[in-house]
């Protein structure tokens, strides 16, 4: 058959769209499909062109518009299983909500709300107010603002207190994280000027009082939340800086990072002041994130001094980094959870993934290890074994928290590749690869995904064996 005559073949987009298999397809989105038609036409047509002999059946077009549709509408943002055992992973969104969370989201995005209107009055009202007096309550600052992350938190405090003046922070705490924020930058971007005192592994109270003059406005304290610089090294602590600011009548800031509100030094988990500790120490203003240690929705906290944080918040870059409804009524649901800590541990997944016990962590490995071995038909390769997670998201950098985990080690399929097929799976499961095996750690699984990972188990091997036939 000529060419041409191979293209004549191909049947028109209408015809196509006539089969039943497309009809709800076509019903949900009648423009994305045909769309999706047209495209697979023409990528069959080029193929012809250049040199394609075969010529697809109506059946084979129809399964492909029908595999290409479903690829298109599906949500690019998709839920995903995290066995990395990083808890805090920032690629994977960082903090789980609790359920009060997620419901307050949802009834946040409902329904109208009275974000900014005060019910009592009958007038305009103020957005924070909703999450002001937790704050105070919680952690015993006087005021409080909230923006969409601790970079913009920092910026925002930088550019309100000490635009035109200068900045004082230790060398070793001019921090760098993740996607390239680097404090130097963002403090340029402010407006400030920054003085470096110190050295990367000593700075000492002298070096900022040496560096003080007219022309200070702020010192600058960043909690290296991301790193620690260990052996011959010195800090100043923040109670000797406030005292330092105190004398000089200059405010103390401090980039606290992550930020939490209960104490993990009895859990053994230590070196994470809290924020309610620096806030009693009189730091002027602090920062911190909302989806960090705290386990709420994305956002940069201000705590600190009245009259100071009100002047963050008359500062035009105020509004442009403020936070929307689904997050305050996130964050607000978060906080009230605080007010009793142990039920905090228990309800917000951050929390609970980080303090969870090994022994309790063991009980779920075995339970996941059942659940996978009726998956193989076989026990061989599929062992319970201890591992070691981590908190992530920039947090507790030093802290290894012993976990359990399945170790998987098959002979069909190398480690690496089943890990590639679990990823690009549905749902997708993020894993880890270590000593040849395929690592599932349990202390990310969410109740209920160990069956829903067996099932993309199932579906992984299920392709792997349809490969092996092809």
């Amino acid at each position: 058959m000529e060419q041409k005559d191979r293209l004549r073949q191909l049947p028109a987009v209408d015809q196509l769209l006539r089969h039943p298999l497309l009809q709800e397809m076509v019903q949900e989105d009648h423009n994305l499909v045909v769309q999706t038609a047209r495209q697979v036409l023409t990528d069959w047509r080029q193929r012809i062109m250049a040199g394609e002999t075969a010529l697809p059946g109506g059946e084979e077009l129809v399964r492909e518009i029908g595999a290409r549709y479903s690829q298109a509408a599906r949500s690019s943002l998709r839920p995903v299983i995290n066995a990395t055992g990083i808890v805090l992973h920032t690629n994977l969104g960082r903090a789980v909500l609790s359920p009060a969370a997620v419901t307050a989201v949802q009834v946040a995005a409902r329904r109208y709300t009275n974000l900014e209107f005060d019910l009592e009055k009958g007038q305009r009202g103020n957005r924070y107010e909703h999450v002001v007096g937790l704050l105070q309550e919680l952690t015993g600052a006087e005021g409080v603002l909230v923006v969409n992350n601790n970079a913009a938190a920092v910026l925002l405090s930088l550019a309100a207190l000490a635009a035109g003046r200068e900045t004082i922070v230790s060398r070793g705490q001019l921090v760098e994280i993740g996607g390239s924020f680097r404090v130097p930058e963002v403090m340029a971007q402010s407006g400030t000027r920054l003085v470096e005192v110190g050295t990367t592994n000593k700075t000492h109270l002298r070096d900022y009082e040496t560096a003080l003059g007219v022309e200070s406005a702020l010192l600058l304290k960043v909690h290296p939340s991301n790193y620690r610089i260990q052996g011959f090294s010195h800090e100043v602590t923040t109670a000797e800086l406030v005292a330092l600011g105190r004398r000089w009548q200059i405010p103390v800031m401090e980039d606290l990072g992550s930020g939490v509100l209960v104490d993990l030094s009895a859990d053994g988990i230590a070196g994470e002041p809290t924020v309610q500790d620096e806030i009693e120490q009189g730091v002027d203003i602090l920062t911190f994130s909302g989806d960090k240690l705290l386990g709420g929705p994305q956002a940069g906290i201000i705590l600190g001094r009245r009259e100071l944080v009100a002047r963050i918040a008359r500062h035009p870059l105020a509004r442009a980094l403020r936070v929307d409804k689904m997050t305050l009524a996130a964050l607000e649901a978060t906080l009230k959870a605080y007010r009793n800590p142990q039920r905090a541990v228990r309800e917000i997944p951050t929390l609970a993934a980080l303090l969870a016990q090994p022994e309790e962590l063991r009980r779920r490995a075995e339970q996941l290890r059942e659940l996978l071995v009726r998956v193989l038909g076989s026990e061989t390769g599929v062992t319970c074994k201890q591992v070691t997670s981590r908190a992530g998201g920039g947090s507790l950098p030093l802290t290894e928290l012993p976990s359990w985990g399945v170790a998987i080690r098959l002979e069909q399929v190398a480690s690496h590749e089943l890990a590639g097929r679990l990823r690009q799976g549905e749902p997708p499961v993020l894993a880890r690869v270590q000593d040849d095996a395929l690592i599932l750690d349990v202390r990310t699984l969410l109740p209920g995904e160990g069956e829903e990972l067996a099932r993309a188990l199932a579906a992984a091997l299920g392709d792997l064996s349809t490969d092996d036939r092809s």
